[in-house]
């Protein structure tokens, strides 16, 4: 049956078991819909041919017992908010990222896909995953609004310039999969699409081997790079000591308090976030003194140096005695030190 409704529908083979429940859930909204419309319109052709007159007659007075108009209203809500129930699951599902993620960073521009892996190579317009593994991907733009659409995922995020947003897709069967853009986003948006190929366990293991050697660069060492070159150890360190910023040691996965009482998930989104609009949320605790690097820190070191602090989620290192020093500028003189990630 469901096959026979996907065809009905032209809807593209589903590649989750998430998408096929989204797919059941538009067949229960829209089938009610229908069978709703053609049961009014069958009582109005009824009533059309059994009451019919060439004698003008004034409409006598209808009424009807309040309780069946309570029964008839609170069964239509309740079918609605049921709806939106698991609606509302659904799309908390796209937006919470399982422990065993595969993790690709995507970047946006005019008018292409860049595919940004955890072992520091890139792509374009080609994302390769392993298949029967969940998927996870933060993306930014590096110009205009895009938006990431994988109908066969059933999914659809916008992309927006100078923010990190996720989605989070199931465990994909192997196959290929169209990427477009469902936002219009210059002269050349028909021509922004790409591909995701979805391989077997074998498969995608060959094609992380033929990758090139300089290619293959750990995005972990990336990152402690660009963490370096960044100046970052001058206010994180990564031994669990606490110093002018959050320490990184355990930090991704953890619960970070704020200073206005709210707590964050220090995923991915956050600590991009937090490298390019730090001032949004302040970790409570320490100083707002950490400056943005909007503009300044490109975005596979930024996907470099969030791999780099992922790794140190579950680090045992001896802690570092002498903490990394940093010079403190009056407030009207720049912010130098950091409070987040």
């Amino acid at each position: 049956m469901y096959e026979l409704l996907r065809r009905l529908f032209f809807l593209p083979r589903a590649a989750t078991e998430l998408a096929r429940a989204i797919d059941a859930l538009h067949f229960v909204v829209i089938g009610t819909t229908l069978l709703g419309s053609l049961a009014i319109a069958a009582a109005a052709i009824w009533l059309i041919t059994r009451y019919r007159s060439d004698v003008v007659r004034p409409t006598p007075h209808q009424s009807a017992r309040a309780s069946r108009e309570w029964l008839l209203a609170l069964a239509v809500v309740s079918a609605f908010l049921a709806a939106w129930v698991v609606g509302y699951k659904q799309f908390l599902r796209f937006h919470e990222p399982a422990p065993n993620a595969f993790t690709v960073y995507v970047t946006a521009k005019q008018w292409m896909w860049k595919f940004t892996y955890p072992d520091g190579r890139s792509t374009t317009d080609i994302l390769t995953v392993p298949e029967d593994q969940p998927l996870e991907l933060v993306m930014t733009s590096r110009d205009v609004i895009h938006s990431f659409y994988l109908p066969g995922f059933r999914a659809k995020q916008d992309v927006l310039p100078g923010r990190y947003v996720t989605l989070s897709l199931g465990a994909a069967r192997a196959g290929n999969y169209r990427i477009s853009c469902a936002e219009y986003c210059g002269i050349s948006h028909y021509a922004m699409s790409g591909e995701l190929r979805v391989l077997p366990a074998r498969e995608f293991q060959a094609w992380l081997e033929a990758g090139s050697p300089d290619q293959n660069s750990s995005l972990v060492e990336l990152g402690r790079t660009a963490s370096a070159r960044h100046g970052c150890f001058a206010c994180h360190t990564d031994d669990g000591q606490t110093h002018v910023g959050p320490t990184w040691s355990g930090l991704f996965g953890s619960e970070v308090l704020l200073a206005d009482g709210t707590r964050v998930l220090a995923d991915a989104a956050y600590l991009t976030r937090s490298m390019m609009d730090p001032q949004a949320e302040i970790v409570a605790g320490f100083q707002p003194v950490m400056p943005t690097y909007l503009g300044s820190l490109p975005q596979p070191e930024a996907a470099a140096i969030v791999e780099y602090i992922r790794s140190l989620r579950r680090a045992e290192r001896e802690p570092n005695p002498t903490l990394p020093t940093v010079q403190v500028a009056p407030p009207d003189a720049g912010a130098t030190r950091s409070s987040a990630p």
